[in-house]
């Protein structure tokens, strides 16, 4: 008998999908936020799916987490304090902890099943969870920034769509609230959607952080598992700018080892491509050219 041909499927805004050949489920549960579900998947290892949505999938989630990670890491001087909102899976966490200069890491994830799902399923991913460094609150990451007495150097809001649970993770006053807990020399990075599909959002999203920071800049990634294959972040600061305060030299002698992220993919990054430029061009802060960011 020959096995059973199983597709898992994602519909992004009703125009576009993609699909994935399934071996079997690893998890499957209800909590009381959404959908949970692992797979493991014939060709992307295991996969993460929140109502199901992807969120990772073994084979290229190292390119989402180190891009959110390493980004603000290697342009802040001397990061010490991180706050992680969302990032069940643990990947970020695992970025963040390969830097020396970390003393402490908050993540706060408001799906306890997400995060047990991805220990007992994606060890690769979350493994770093257990760092004596990094304290893991099970809890809401919008009423975390409004009541903590902490300040943070980074702040990574690795969040999910704008929809459900993540909702408020994209509303001006969560933003300020961000921007209050933030060091001088401090940076915000948020999960900001397909260029292709979600400009909309990316312009909604840049709206509510301006108020707040003197810098909003948007970076961009590729990888396999998300609508467009094109996604990227915000970078909100005060005081520093992601390419001339960015000194390639040092994340070069860091010893840290990465697979997608280097210093040109780096300086790269904030190249958006014109039709980006062009649909956001009111909400986003000049660049200085490429070259002058390697000028050390």
């Amino acid at each position: 008998m020959n096995a059973l041909d199983l597709w898992i499927k994602e519909t992004h805004q009703d125009s576009v999908a993609l699909s994935f050949k399934v071996e079997n489920t690893l998890f499957s549960g209800k909590s009381p936020f959404q959908q949970v579900d692992i797979v493991k998947t014939r060709d992307h290892g295991a996969m993460l799916l929140n109502d199901g949505i992807i969120m990772v999938s073994e084979r290229d989630e190292f390119v989402y987490h180190e891009m959110i990670s390493h980004v603000p890491l290697s342009v802040h001087p001397a990061p010490s304090r991180v706050l992680v909102i969302g990032g069940g899976d643990g990947g970020t966490v695992r970025e963040v902890v390969k830097h020396d200069s970390i003393s402490r890491v908050v993540m706060v994830e408001i799906d306890e099943m997400v995060v047990n799902a991805c220990r007992e399923h994606m060890p690769s991913v979350s493994h770093a969870l257990k760092d004596p460094r990094v304290e893991l609150i099970i809890g809401d990451g919008v009423k975390y920034v409004a009541t903590t007495d902490e300040t943070f150097d980074v702040v990574l809001i690795d969040s999910t769509d704008p929809i459900g649970p993540a909702a408020p993770l994209f509303d001006r006053q969560f933003y300020q609230n961000v921007a209050g807990i933030l060091t001088e020399d401090g940076i915000m990075i948020s999960q900001a959607e397909s260029p292709f599909y979600d400009f909309k959002i990316q312009s909604a999203m840049l709206a509510n952080q301006r108020p707040f920071f003197n810098r909003l800049h948007l970076y961009t990634f590729t990888n396999l598992t998300y609508p467009g294959g094109l996604w990227s972040f915000g970078f909100g600061a005060n005081a520093l700018c992601p390419l001339t305060d960015f000194d390639p030299n040092r994340i070069r002698a860091s010893g840290i080892q990465t697979r997608y992220y280097t210093p040109e993919i780096h300086a790269s990054a904030f190249m958006l491509p014109k039709f980006v430029q062009e649909n956001l061009s009111d909400m986003l802060d000049p660049l200085p050219s490429l070259d002058k960011a390697f000028i050390k």
